[in-house]
């Protein structure tokens, strides 16, 4: 009996070690601190933090600077920083577990790193790859004094890390994500397209288009300024912190940059904002620049598919993904990554898919922002735009010498006309393959409108000023795919606008932070069908009704009725962001009402008792809801009554040039500069501020910005 045990005991030892040693996954040690400062020892770069904090780099080279903005980024925002570089790599799930597993699939079956590793030293230019490199080795140097609070096996950070990063992230901003969650999940299956000749009747489903989380931009001509002064407003609105929340930052080299405005973790540059020449604002488009094709299978052979009469087989690789256990254990995933002559090909189902989409073999995309932030002139600025190598955003300019302009940005396939793209197309043919984009004097773009002013709310590019001159729907064909849509944005936009009455800075501003919803927005279309239904049996809705009725569609802080009313229709508005379908119109009603009272015990608590934005022990009301100008969205359900804001408004910038040529600038952040340090006096030092409209000097000027510092070092000093 006890030799028995013993052989048993023995087994099970050794089927322990076996599995031990297959889930056996010991991260590596990062860099050591004596690399990094020798890596560190080439680049020189000064940070002057002002008294909010905001670091202004100054460096001989551009490549100084990028180096200082890592180390400085990293100071401020060094967990978010390491999130986007392990996903970039397709390594999240080693750290985060399983719900990260996705994410590193997508960089595997997206051949993010094929296309890194076979065109960064080719086809990206060595300006922009010195910036990377010396970005990576600012982020390093951190790093490597802070193991602390360091994931091993991530660094060193490398040049291609960050390029990953920008090819990775920029089919996400128009709509890959969706794409890919309606191939993988079968819901919003869609029609096969037919060939032009055999078409003339068919019917096909095309999604409408739901309203965008978005931005908004504005930009004003001397002719249309009260003052003859240029204005540019930036407005993106993203998530309060993450890997898409601005960080603000001024980067001055003596190559010549000398640029203010915002970027992302991971950014080398800033992604918008002004110099002292010229300035650009951002907004998310929704071109369809993704096209999915349904292939046919060899039904002997499901590793071949069907091209132009001849089964052709799939190109094939394994990703291995490493999903965290716990301790030094992972578990090694495999997974099949298929390819097709069309690009990335999903399995499901459903069907076997292939996916073509713009920008699928770019990586300049870090080179024309670099061409952007040095840009001295319009001519300067449209010359790094038709690098086209960004494969989407709006873009919203202004400049010292007047010039306004609105470009529709897109790498917009050259397709076969006469087919529908919007739906899924054949796999078996070839010619339905592009290989090629539009050149950037057919993007859609409006330079200098007669009514001098233009903006964007993530609407149609044909609704872009509100004089005579927009762009024409009928003057670019359907293969574009171009938005016919509006926002509630841009729909008071243009009410606002409508007079054409001269706009001061005090005007644009009242513009900017607006709260009302419009008499054409679904808001108010849904408050119509709640108050058409008839209450009168239920007491309690009859009076909420009656409340709702008089609401003036207006969100300010004092309103009483925004709380009923918003709290009605917030599912309609936000459901693309969500991805849920709203209850019915009287059943969200229904549910407000409850809500309300069971919060408040009343239906008519003041708006600002509900809309919070809390930071640390911050707490503050705002104006503003979602989809109005002043955007605000919460950032999930009612917490102890009230909402507290997650996104929408965040850095805003407003650049105004002078007659003379001079530029000022004024901005403001939603929380503050360190992003993520709690015991920083700038964690929350601008939510007062940003909850009160208010701006603060934008500091351009070396002089001004020393007599105003807080901090002073060079990255690798211990000096804050």
């Amino acid at each position: 009996m006890k030799r028995n045990w013993l052989l048993v005991a023995t087994a099970i030892a050794l089927v322990t070690v076996v599995i031990a040693a297959w889930f056996w996954a010991p991260l590596a040690q990062n860099q050591s601190l004596h690399d990094a400062h020798i890596a560190a020892q080439q680049y020189d770069a000064e940070i002057i933090r002002d008294s909010w904090g905001v670091p202004h780099i100054f460096g001989s080279r551009d490549a100084d600077v990028a180096y200082g903005l890592g180390y400085a980024q990293s100071e401020d925002d060094f967990g978010t920083l390491q999130t986007v570089l392990a996903a970039s790599r397709g390594r999240l799930a080693r750290y985060r577990g399983r719900d990260a597993a996705v994410s590193d699939y997508l960089v595997a079956l997206l051949g993010v790193w094929d296309l890194v590793d076979g065109k960064y030293a080719s086809e990206l230019p060595a300006p922009a790859r010195m910036m990377a490199e010396a970005y990576a080795v600012g982020v390093n140097l951190y790093a490597a004094e802070h193991p602390d609070e360091t994931l091993n096996g991530l660094y060193p950070m490398t040049g291609q890390d960050v390029i990953a990063g920008f090819v990775f992230k920029t089919p996400f901003f128009y709509g890959a994500d969706k794409v890919l969650t309606r191939l993988l999940t079968g819901k919003g299956d869609r029609s096969l397209a037919i060939a032009p000749a055999e078409n003339n009747t068919a019917f096909h489903f095309l999604p409408v288009r739901p309203i965008e989380p978005g931005s908004n931009a504005i930009a004003v001509a001397p002719s249309r300024s009260t003052d003859t002064v240029t204005r540019l407003l930036v407005n993106s609105h993203q998530p309060y912190t993450g890997p898409v929340a601005w960080y603000e930052a001024h980067l001055i080299s003596e190559d010549g940059l000398d640029v203010y405005g915002g970027t992302f973790p991971g950014g080398p540059v800033i992604f918008h904002g002004f110099n002292r020449d010229l300035g650009w604002a951002n907004t998310v488009n929704n071109p369809d620049l993704i096209d999915v094709y349904r292939l046919t299978i060899n039904p002997d052979n499901d590793n071949e598919y069907l091209m132009d009469g001849e089964y052709v087989a799939f190109e094939q690789k394994t990703a291995s993904i490493d999903v965290a256990l716990w301790g030094p254990f992972a578990f090694p995933a495999k997974e099949t990554i298929y390819r097709s002559v069309h690009g990335p090909v999903l399995k499901t189902e459903r069907g076997v898919f292939a996916i073509r989409y713009a920008g699928m073999s770019e990586i300049r995309q870090l080179e024309q922002y670099r061409r952007l932030n040095k840009a001295a002139s319009f001519e300067e600025w449209s010359g790094a735009m038709s690098m086209v190598a960004l494969p989407s955003i709006n873009y919203v300019y202004a400049d010292k010498d007047g010039n306004i302009a609105f470009v529709y940005n897109g790498q917009f396939p050259q397709r076969v006309a006469g087919w529908d793209w919007s739906i899924d197309l054949p796999g078996d043919r070839s010619d339905l393959i592009w290989d090629r984009y539009r050149p950037y004097e057919d993007i859609p773009k409006l330079i200098n409108p007669a009514s001098g002013i233009l903006f964007n709310a993530n609407n149609s590019p044909f609704r872009a000023t509100n004089g005579t001159d927009n762009l024409l729907k009928e003057n670019f064909d359907s293969t574009y795919g171009l938005q016919d849509d509006d926002t509630n944005r841009s729909l008071r936009l243009m009410e606002l606008t409508q007079d054409m009455q001269a706009i001061s800075r005090d005007r644009l501003l009242q513009i900017k932070f607006d709260k009302t919803y419009s008499e054409r927005s679904v808001v108010a279309s849904v408050i119509a069908e709640i108050l058409a239904a008839d209450w009168s049996a239920e007491r309690t809705l009859s009076d909420a009704a009656r409340h709702l009725s008089e609401w003036d569609l207006s969100t300010d802080i004092g309103n009483r009725h925004a709380a009923l009313g918003v709290l009605s229709t917030m599912g309609y508005v936000t459901r693309s962001l969500t991805g849920k379908e709203p209850a019915s119109a009287s059943e969200s009603f229904r549910n407000a009402t409850r809500l309300l009272m069971e919060s408040y015990g009343r239906i008519d608590p003041e708006w600002g008792e509900l809309n919070r934005i809390v930071r640390g022990d911050v707490n503050l009301p705002m104006g503003g809801a979602p989809d109005v100008l002043r955007a605000v969205y919460p950032g999930g359900t009612l917490v102890d009554g009230t909402f507290r804001a997650a996104a929408g408004d965040t850095l805003i910038i407003l650049a105004e040039w002078s007659e003379d040529g001079s530029v000022r600038g004024s901005a403001i952040h939603q929380f503050g500069s360190a992003t993520l340090d709690v015991n920083s006096r700038h964690y929350a030092d601008q939510v007062a501020l940003f909850a009160n409209e208010k701006f603060r000097p934008v500091l351009m000027d070396r002089a001004g910005i020393e007599a105003d510092a807080s901090a002073r070092y060079r990255p690798g000093e211990d000096s804050r």
